[in-house]
């Protein structure tokens, strides 16, 4: 039988926000959430600060080829601090203290790894946006290739460790069966994400779109995968409270 694990430090000041942890898992649902809710974000933010940074009117409210080339762009801070942020997470993920827990740490290291091979080595920019004069060809294929292990690390969580059940209890909980369609779901599209970005590339198109459906998809189930739909049911029972709580206005005890 599990027992909840108890709050650790992380969880003291935010007690009952977060969904109770199995007894073997040594990450925290806060840590999960922050990479869902990264994921999530990054594209909205991109758009925004390209957008509030526009040279003239390019690229105004117009998305670019591809997320990579937000780096060319006044956005390039909001990328490359969130593959930070997103490294930084990923590296320190422990995962679950169970055989599957080396697997865990592995494919969150290279994750974290690839985020920031992204980062460091950006994508050829392109006309009428213009390259550091630091940036050299061979930067091009390195930033694909950790683009591709990134990705792939993400398919790997949904398809694979996230659908993982403890042995202990003799099989998932009709609740683990409804994540575990989530996590499915999220990594076949992906997968398609990532074929249709592929494909899309090979034919010289622009890959914004598939690539922002991967990240959103990436988030959602990281956000799954930390019970976020606890957290925000949770943060509206007390914001209620709150508000059932409140003197009317004008009122003096």
């Amino acid at each position: 039988m599990l027992v909840a694990q108890p709050p650790g430090p992380e969880d003291a000041s935010h007690a009952g926000l977060f969904a109770p942890r199995r007894p073997d898992d040594r990450s925290s649902h806060a840590q999960r959430q922050a990479i869902g809710y990264l994921g999530l974000l990054l594209p909205v933010l991109l758009g925004l600060f390209a957008w509030w940074r526009s040279v003239g009117d390019f690229p105004g409210w117009r998305p670019l080829d591809s997320v990579s080339e937000y780096y060319h762009s006044g956005a390039v801070a909001i990328l490359t601090g969130v593959l930070a942020a997103l490294a930084v997470f990923l590296i320190t993920y422990r995962g679950y203290e169970n055989d599957g827990q080396r697997l865990d740490r592995r494919t969150g290291k290279v994750a974290g790894c690839a985020a920031l091979g992204v980062s460091l080595f950006p994508t050829a920019a392109i006309p009428p946006l213009t390259a550091p004069l630091w940036w050299a060809e061979w930067m091009k294929p390195v930033h694909y290739g950790s683009a591709v292990a990134l990705f792939g690390s993400f398919i790997f969580y949904s398809l694979v460790l996230f659908r993982r059940s403890d042995p202990a209890k003799g099989g998932p909980t009709e609740d683990k069966k409804r994540r575990n369609l989530v996590y499915l779901s999220c990594g076949v599209g992906m997968v398609l994400c990532v074929a249709w970005a592929g494909l899309a590339g090979l034919a010289d198109r622009p890959i914004f779109w598939p690539e922002v459906l991967a990240l959103w998809l990436f988030g959602f189930s990281w956000l799954t995968k930390g019970r976020a739909e606890w957290t925000l049911r949770e943060v509206g029972k007390r914001l209620r409270g709150k508000a059932a709580v409140s003197p009317a206005p004008g009122f003096r005890p």
